[in-house]
C-alpha cells in the first residue's frame, strides 16, 4: 500500500485514546520573547533609576555648590565685617593709647621743666646769696638805701626814730645816717641779732623789718621759692 493510502486500524487494536490538546508548536520561542521582554523592562528601569540618580546627584552637587557659594559670601562678609570691625575698634584703642602716651608725656616734659626752672631759680638765687654777702661784707654803705626806704616808709611826726643795725654795721655808718639824716632825731642802737646788711626801724610803735633774711624772703617768694637766707644745714 502507498503512503498516502489510508489504513484502517480495527478497533481491537486500540488500546485507549487521548483528546488532543493543541498547544503552541514550539513553546521556547515564546519562553525567550518574554525573557527579551522581561530583560527589556529592567534595563529601562535600570536607565530610569540611572537617570533619577543622575539628576538626584547633579541636583546636590548643584544645591551643595550653590548653597557653598552662599555661605563662602555670607562668611566672607561676615569675616570683612569683624574685620573692619577689629581694625577699627584697634585704630581706636591705638589712638587712645597715643593720646594716653602723648598726654603722660607732656605731663612728664611740663613737670620735668618745672624741675629745671626751679633748680635754675635756686642756682640763680644762690649765686645771689653769695654775691650779697660779699657785697655787704666788703661795701658796708650798701645798708644806707635800706636805711632810707625803712625810713621813708614811716610817717614820721615826731622826727624820731629808733635804728638797730648790726655792730659791725654801726661802726662804719653811724656818722654817714646821722649826716644824712640829721633833721631826725636818730637813735642808733648796735643790735648783735640782727645780721650785716640790715636793720629794724621803730618810730612812734609802727616797726620796718629790713633785716637781710625778710628782704631776702620776700624776693624770692616773688619767684615762687621758699628758700631762707640761711640754709639748714644738715648735720652729718
Amino acid at each position: 500500500m502507498s503512503r498516502n493510502q489510508a489504513r484502517f486500524i480495527p478497533g481491537e487494536e486500540i488500546g485507549s485514546v487521548t483528546d488532543w490538546d493543541f498547544v503552541d508548536v514550539d513553546t521556547s520561542k515564546s519562553k525567550f520573547a518574554a525573557k527579551l521582554a522581561a530583560q527589556a523592562l529592567l534595563e529601562e528601569q535600570a536607565k530610569e533609576a540611572s537617570v533619577r540618580q543622575t539628576s538626584f546627584s547633579e541636583g546636590h552637587a548643584q544645591g551643595y555648590a550653590e548653597g557653598f557659594a552662599q555661605g563662602h559670601a555670607q562668611a566672607t562678609l561676615e569675616g570683612q565685617r569683624q574685620l573692619n570691625e577689629y581694625i577699627a575698634n584697634e585704630s581706636r584703642s591705638t589712638a587712645d593709647s597715643f593720646a594716653q602716651i602723648f598726654m603722660s608725656a607732656n605731663a612728664q616734659l611740663a613737670e620735668a621743666e618745672q624741675v629745671m626752672a626751679k633748680g635754675v631759680l635756686e642756682l640763680a638765687c644762690e649765686l645771689a646769696r653769695q654775691v650779697l654777702r660779699h657785697e655787704m661784707s666788703t661795701n658796708p654803705n650798701a645798708l644806707q638805701p635800706v636805711v632810707r626806704e625803712a625810713l621813708s616808709v614811716l610817717a614820721i611826726d615826731s622826727k624820731a626814730a629808733l635804728v638797730r643795725l648790726n655792730p659791725l654795721d654801726m661802726e662804719v655808718l653811724s656818722e654817714v645816717l646821722r649826716q644824712e639824716f640829721s633833721n631826725l632825731s636818730l637813735t642808733l642802737l648796735p643790735d648783735s641779732s640782727i645780721s650785716r646788711g640790715g636793720c629794724m626801724v621803730e618810730s612812734a610803735g609802727t616797726v620796718v623789718d629790713g633785716t637781710v633774711e625778710q628782704r631776702w624772703r620776700k624776693t624770692v617768694a616773688t619767684l615762687g621759692l621758699d628758700a631762707p637766707w640761711e640754709p639748714e644745714h644738715v648735720p652729718t
